[in-house]
């Protein structure tokens, strides 16, 4: 009894669209469909195995955007560190090489103290001066260290900028030039003369 109804029931949806395709004069002709002729527009790319541009776009960062400030300011902040010391260290050594003013040697010993800290630990400015590059050396390694931790510390907020890694890098630095001061402090008590 069923497979009666189910039988009338497709005999009577045959007769059905046989009346609609006579009544109805645009529908199109169907076609065979050619695979050489008509090329598949479809989201799934032929090849699987090639990346589309979705996953392209996926592992590239927008530019300009959080996660590609992100990368930058981890990639070229260790790199970055070393400017502001550097700058200092060169108007430090062109103070002392280049002028005969008074505070030109008082600008030149703070200036490469604060840009080279460890000149310090091998005794400048009475230390054998055959040290002093191991010591600016070791001081660009530390600047270097600087720089990553102020680069980590920025990215820790998931929007950062330069504005971020330049305030923690001064924080860092900060502290590194105090530590320099106080010791050239107690170097000129210790001596008993001004070292400027």
């Amino acid at each position: 009894m069923i497979t009666q109804v189910l039988g009338a029931y497709s005999n009577k949806s045959r007769q059905d669209d046989r009346q609609y395709k006579r009544r109805c004069h645009s529908l199109p002709k169907m076609v065979p469909y050619d695979e050489e002729r008509v090329k598949s527009h479809t989201a799934a790319p032929p090849n699987p195995s090639e990346p589309t541009d979705v996953r392209r776009a996926r592992n590239r960062s927008l530019i300009d955007g959080p996660r590609w400030y992100r990368t930058r300011i981890r990639s070229w902040g260790p790199l970055v560190g070393l400017t502001v010391p550097t700058i200092i260290g060169v108007l430090a050594y062109a103070s002392l090489n280049y002028s005969d003013a008074a505070p030109s040697g008082a600008m030149g010993l703070l200036g490469g103290v604060i840009a080279a800290p460890g000149l310090l630990v091998v005794g400048a400015p009475f230390g054998d001066s055959n040290q002093y590059p191991l010591a600016i050396a070791a001081s660009s390694v530390l600047w270097i260290m600087i720089g990553l931790l102020a680069s980590r510390q920025a990215t820790r907020n998931p929007l950062a900028t330069w504005a971020d890694y330049w305030r923690h890098y001064f924080w860092l630095a900060g502290g590194i030039w105090v530590g320099a001061a106080i010791a050239l402090g107690l170097a000129t008590v210790s001596i008993g003369e001004a070292l400027f």
